[in-house]
This record gives structure tokens, sequence and C-alpha cells, in this order.
């Protein structure tokens, strides 16, 4: 079981050593049911007992993180505005950090006080990791957190904005990446962007609402 708080990730035990190698790669883990295989997750992890390790974030984050083999991947952001956008990897045995990435965010960042620019959870195909944050950038990451693409959707649709944050998380379909951009300006869309290069596949728009 994880959680992550404002600053802080925390890992259970259970997840290293009850789950072994099954990976948890999207938003409510590989079925989206948030039901995990495993019936051996610990159900008193507050207990220092079941913990196995704690990681302070470099930001604020109400994303879930991913796991992906022996990695663990969250997001968060940082800053007065939270206009700096971080992607962090983290051991899953150890809490040991291999790698963080940061970027400035392009689009807005305003949300709600009890949201954050990073609430969306990021996503992974086994060979890379896509990261979506509510200012409207998406992130490509390989597996070693090396760049492959960089996508700033509120700049290529400067009227699809919000002011209180966003709730939805992409998925990976095969070679797709499935972006939710739903907002109440005069751009509300969801989007399949291709895994390789981030250009659009497809694009449909969506009601204007909050």
């Amino acid at each position: 079981m994880i959680r992550t708080t404002a600053g802080r990730l925390v890992l259970a035990i259970g997840l290293v050593m009850g789950l072994g190698g099954a990976d948890w790669r999207q938003f409510r883990g590989p079925n989206g049911s948030g039901v995990a295989e495993d019936s051996r997750v610990p159900v008193d992890w507050d207990s220092e007992n079941s913990i196995a390790w704690r990681a302070d974030l470099p930001g604020r984050g109400l994303s879930a993180p991913i796991i992906v083999g022996d990695r663990v991947v969250v997001t968060c952001s940082s800053g007065a505005d939270q206009d700096r956008l971080h992607v962090v990897c983290f051991d899953a045995e150890t809490g040991e950090k291999r790698w963080e990435r940061r970027f400035w965010a392009t689009g807005r960042t305003m949300c709600h006080p009890k949201t954050a620019v990073a609430s969306c959870t990021p996503t992974s195909d086994g060979e890379r990791i896509f990261a979506q944050f509510s200012s409207n950038d998406v992130v490509c990451l390989d597996m070693d957190g090396a760049l492959q693409w960089y996508r700033g959707l509120g700049s290529d649709y400067p009227n699809a904005s919000n002011s209180l944050g966003m709730a939805s998380s992409p998925l990976v379909v095969d070679e797709t990446l499935i972006v939710q951009v739903e907002n109440d300006s005069m751009d509300s869309f969801a989007a399949g962007l291709n895994v390789h290069n981030g250009e659009n596949r497809w694009k449909i728009s969506r009601p204007s609402k909050a």
C-alpha cells in the first residue's frame, strides 16, 4: 500500500514483499479496479512495523505512485505558483532515489487549494513513463529518466485552461496515450497521443464543464 502526502511518500512493506514483482502502472492498478491480486497487503500500514521506507518529496503532490519493475515513480510540484514540475523515481526495495527530473510548467498553474498541479497519477507502458500535470503539460521519460518528449498542450490549445486543477489521469492503450483536458473553457477535449513522439493520433471535443 502506498500513500503520498504533501511532500512525503510512504511505502508499506506489503507492496515490496507481498506483491512480489507485480507492476502497478496506472491509476487504480493493472485493470483500473484498485484491487491487488495478492491478498497479503497489510491493513495496519500506519504501524512502523509495516512501513518499508519513507521519502521526502521536493514539492506538493496528490498523484498516486506507480510501480514498474523495481521502480516507484511519483510526481509533485513546487514553487510559490507550483510552476516547477517534478517526476521522481525511487528504488522499490530500499527507497533510495534513483533519479529526479524537473520541468517548468508552460500552462496555467492555478488550482483549488485542496488539490495540486501534480494531481494526475503517472502511467507507464513498461518502456516509458508518462506524467500529466494540470498545467496541461505532458512529459514522456524512459525508465532511466531521460526525456523522450515534452508536450505543452496549453501552448497548442490556449483556450484549454482551468482554475480548479485536474482530476483525470492518463492511460496507455497499445501505442496511444489518452489524456483528458476537460474544463469549462472554450476548448475542452480528450486526445490520444502517439507514445513515441507525443503527436496527436486523434482529438475529440468534450463538454465545457468544470
